[in-house]
């Protein structure tokens, strides 16, 4: 039997929300890009989702991914900032010899990782990540499996990746709210190269290319992250600002000019850091209620959060929300201490509804002898 008790959790969202919040209004936002995702840099929370799951064809945004796979040889020490890589015929042709953003290679050049890196980075250089691919894996096939493998073990499901640059191709596709969780990761991760995001410019071969991120020197704080375009994508934009020590990231996809990316990358991101906050219901360990046992050594067994519960939304919705702690029981003995026993439901008006595990907080054993004795005949004369 499904059991629901709402009564300690509503306490816990009445503790998180006492203080008022400034500008307390339910948001209004509506934008014509599609699949937009806001989310809390801290938590990972996310705040706004329209469509945010749906794969997508993510154009140049995807090179995410191939900057962290540079990132991870890096760190690991298989290759230095130092290490040189030649241009291949390939990457010459598909980069440098193509329509698409190029860093101006040569043919047989040899080009340190750094450079290489910042080209990435900074002008969403074609040529820089074949070079780049072929030099680490020996070829951009090669490299597209590590970046699938990489993927699925950071638990991005919707991501399938089909070369390195984002160039079309119908089944290279990601979710926006996938890729708020690459850029969260590859922020916290790897804070220094992160930083190279941030720069407005980039100079190799005596050509000097700007960064075409909109948000950078327009909004305040903002220092992040990458533009995409392609005809089948549009226009779209991976973006992050850090605002009196809170991050927000923002992803959307499909506007149709570059002034309008512009115009949207800045309205969301205001919006991001006006309109939405975030609140935490429970920290990791914290017992938030307690769920019924039937014959065992105790009648009930403390929940506790299994990880921190934090919530986020638009900061009108949240004050008008509800939750309930969500079981099959009443629960059947023996139960383990940090077993996942019930979970915890969030869910409101406009609110998209959060589930969250709960574990008991306490080893439970079977009840003696007698008790499960007196249990069963209680049931036979009176019923459960």
């Amino acid at each position: 039997m499904m059991l629901r008790r709402a009564l300690s959790a509503l306490t816990l969202l009445a503790a998180a929300f006492a203080a008022p919040l400034a500008h307390a209004q339910t948001t209004g936002l509506t934008t014509p890009a599609r699949h937009v995702t806001i989310m809390d840099g801290a938590s990972g929370a996310i705040l706004f989702c329209d469509d945010c799951n749906t794969p997508m064809p993510p154009a140049s945004m995807s090179k995410l991914m191939t900057v962290l796979l540079v990132a991870e040889r890096l760190q690991a020490g298989e290759l230095t900032l130092d290490t040189r890589f030649r241009v291949s015929e390939n990457a010459w042709r598909h980069g440098a010899m193509s329509d698409g953003s190029h860093m101006f290679l040569e043919l047989n050049s040899e080009v340190s990782v750094r450079d290489l890196l910042r080209g990435l980075i900074i002008v969403s250089a074609n040529d820089a990540c074949i070079v780049l691919a072929e030099g680490i894996a020996g070829s951009e096939q090669a490299f597209v499996t590590q970046m699938n493998e990489r993927a699925q073990a950071l638990g991005l499901t919707s991501a399938r990746f089909r070369n390195v640059t984002g160039l079309p191709d119908p089944d290279h596709v990601i979710s926006s709210s996938d890729l708020a969780r690459l850029t969260r990761h590859l922020i916290n991760t790897y804070p220094e190269l992160y930083r190279i995001y941030s720069e407005r410019e980039f100079t190799h071969n005596n050509r000097t290319q700007q960064n075409r991120n909109p948000l950078l020197g327009a909004y305040t704080g903002a220092d992040g992250v990458k533009t995409g375009h392609t005809d089948d994508a549009g226009y779209g934009l991976v973006g992050s600002a850090l605002v009196n020590g809170q991050r927000r990231i923002i992803v959307f996809n499909g506007l149709e000019t570059m002034a309008a990316r512009r115009a949207e990358a800045l309205r969301i991101m205001s919006a991001a850091f006006n309109d939405f906050s975030v609140a935490q219901i429970a920290a990791q360990g914290e017992e938030v209620g307690e769920a019924q046992v039937r014959l065992g050594s105790r009648r009930t067994v403390p929940l506790v959060a299994q990880n921190n519960i934090i919530i986020g939304g638009p900061r009108g919705v949240q004050s008008a929300l509800t939750a309930s702690i969500v079981y099959d029981g009443p629960l059947q003995p023996p139960i383990a201490e940090g077993q996942v026993v019930a979970r915890l439901v969030i869910e409101g008006p406009d609110f998209q509804t959060q589930e969250f595990p709960l574990a008991a907080g306490r080893r439970i054993g079977k009840a003696n002898w007698f008790a499960r004795a007196w249990e069963g005949l209680r049931l036979t004369l009176f019923g459960g």
